[in-house]
């Protein structure tokens, strides 16, 4: 399979998982990369106005997770420990999550995000270590 089959199945898959009905994101994932786009919405707000904590986490999140799935072709890998940095809040628009991996070894990966709104601030940003696990990238999760 190539590289790009593999990614495009990756999105596939993602943009299949039940939970981003919720969120509706876009997903572009490359090489070590991955690109997740999430229109905000008031759904996503606490009651500051802005969005919740959460929606950072996941959109930060899912970018390293697929950052770091795209180079590996045969299991789902595990997002093992993430710091996240709230930087400032956003109420309106679409948030870009970039993920970047910046370390990978045979057990272990460490991927960089940083997340801005549409005027292209930052707004959040962190770092997660992953790890390979047991679920095979198959059609039963969506990998097809």
């Amino acid at each position: 399979m190539t590289d790009e089959a593999h990614y495009r199945k990756l999105e596939k898959m993602y943009l299949s998982a039940p939970c981003n009905e919720y969120y509706a994101p876009r997903i572009s994932i490359s090489e070590a990369r991955a690109e997740i786009l999430i229109p905000v919405q008031e759904r996503f707000f606490h009651t500051g106005g802005a969005a919740h904590g959460t929606v950072y986490f996941k959109a930060l999140d899912d970018a390293t997770f697929f950052a770091v799935n795209s180079l590996v072709k045969d299991v789902l890998v595990l997002t093992v420990n993430f710091t996240l940095y709230l930087t400032r809040p956003v109420s309106e628009g679409e948030i870009k999550s970039v993920g970047k991996v910046v370390h990978a070894s045979k057990n272990l990966f460490i991927a960089e995000g940083l997340l801005s709104d549409a005027k292209g601030r930052e707004i959040g940003r962190g770092t997660g270590s992953f790890m390979k696990g047991n679920v095979k990238l198959c059609p039963e999760v969506g990998y097809g």
